[in-house]
């Protein structure tokens, strides 16, 4: 079973001391970190992404044990016959850690063996459980898909002070079905009411029409409405909601969390939404969070927003760089994991991360809007350590 217990602090202290050392620790004359990734293929602009957040946390941070890192390339092209092939040419390279792969099937394609060679590997945007479910060296700096209910309803109960809510949900989608459990059980919880969920509408994922849906809603006298689709749905049931009178807020998950949504200006349909986002507590900048920021925007430009992606990239190498670290080892990987594994309330970019048992991320996280253009943070849903109710 895989431990907890790294303290804030003490993970800073390291942090600072990560470029120090004498470098006799192992032989090797660098550390080399695998970023594992589809460069190309269908998945190249996520995968990309995720490549560029780790290489911004490696210009900030290139050394560990004393010794430079050096990033080794593997592209799994988007496929997983090819995932299998590239992810035992990176363990054929010695990697101390695998960053990576955008994509739950490649990661679970690269994961068999990157566990049987012992290597530790850390997704960074991947929500299936079945990445770390049976896979005792991966772990995973986003939140899983049952978190973000759990998160979004406690936004419902305690900051919109919310009694009853309405779900929709796309019929036949797993994501769909799992989040939308985890946000009625959650919200039933907080509530204290068997009856909190006062009407669930399912609809077909090919359909672009939600009136019936929307008035049944609109009859059962919802507060708010939890709706965990993509953003381009989300503005369309939303449109469709204003012309029914329907006044409720919508709340969704990270998949709201686009430039497509930055880009809307109409602030009676912003005024209306709140969605959980990988992005982390912006309102309390860390300087770790600050000089990413300063990194990212003197490659993109003063006003830029960095994509989850990157942003997640960038704590996935830290928190490799930091293991290494406190291992004091970079060809151990079972030492490696466990300081992994031991990880708590790790200030990142993102927020603060901790490790279950399972390898999954449990965070703060952070609810938001946008407002003028720019996400606007609602509330944090931050993680309950030490009841039975732990990490939720």
């Amino acid at each position: 079973m895989k431990k907890r217990g790294v303290a804030a602090a003490a993970v800073l202290m390291l942090l600072l001391a990560v470029g120090c050392g004498n470098g006799n620790f192992d032989s090797e004359e660098t550390v080399r970190i695998g970023v594992f990734e589809p460069l190309s293929g269908e998945y190249r602009k996520e995968g990309r992404l995720e490549k560029e957040g780790v290489e911004i946390a490696h210009k900030l941070y290139p050394y560990v044990l004393g010794k430079e890192v050096e990033l080794i390339y593997g592209d799994n092209m988007s496929d997983i016959s090819v995932a299998e092939t590239v992810a035992q040419k990176l363990i054929g390279r010695r990697v101390a850690v695998v960053l990576g792969s955008y994509g739950s099937t490649l990661s679970i394609a690269g994961g068999e063996f990157f566990e049987r060679a012992g290597i530790p590997a850390i997704s960074i945007t991947n929500k299936n459980p079945l990445v770390t479910d049976s896979n005792d060296y991966y772990f995973r700096v986003c939140f899983i898909e049952s978190f973000q209910g759990v998160a979004v309803a406690k936004y419902a109960a305690e900051e919109l002070h919310a009694t009853k809510v309405a779900v929709m949900r796309e019929t036949g989608d797993d994501f769909s079905a799992a989040v939308c459990r985890a946000f009625s059980d959650k919200f039933s919880s907080l509530t204290g009411s068997p009856d909190a969920i006062v009407y669930t509408a399912e609809y077909n994922g090919a359909t672009n029409d939600y009136e019936l849906e929307l008035q049944a809603i609109k009859n059962s006298g919802a507060e708010a409405v939890f709706l965990p689709s993509d953003v381009r749905r989300a503005l369309d049931v939303i449109e469709q909601a204003k012309k029914l009178s329907l006044n409720v807020v919508f709340l969704g998950t990270s998949d709201w969390e686009s430039d497509e949504l930055l880009a809307v200006r109409d602030e009676s349909v912003l005024r209306k939404m709140a969605f959980s986002a990988y992005s982390g507590q912006r309102e309390e900048m860390t300087p770790l969070s600050a000089e990413f920021l300063k990194a990212y925007r003197e490659k993109h430009g003063e006003d830029a927003t960095p994509p989850p992606e990157v942003v997640l990239g960038f704590d996935a190498y830290i928190l490799a760089i930091t293991s290494i670290g406190e291992a004091q080892t970079a060809l151990n990987g079972e030492a490696v994991r466990d300081c992994l594994a031991r990880t708590r309330d790790f200030p990142g970019v993102s927020g603060n991360i901790s490790f279950d048992e399972k390898g999954d991320t449990i965070k703060s996280v952070s609810i938001m809007t946008v407002e003028n253009g720019e996400y606007k943070p609602l509330y944090v849903a931050k993680p309950v350590w030490g009841t039975e109710d732990e990490g939720q």
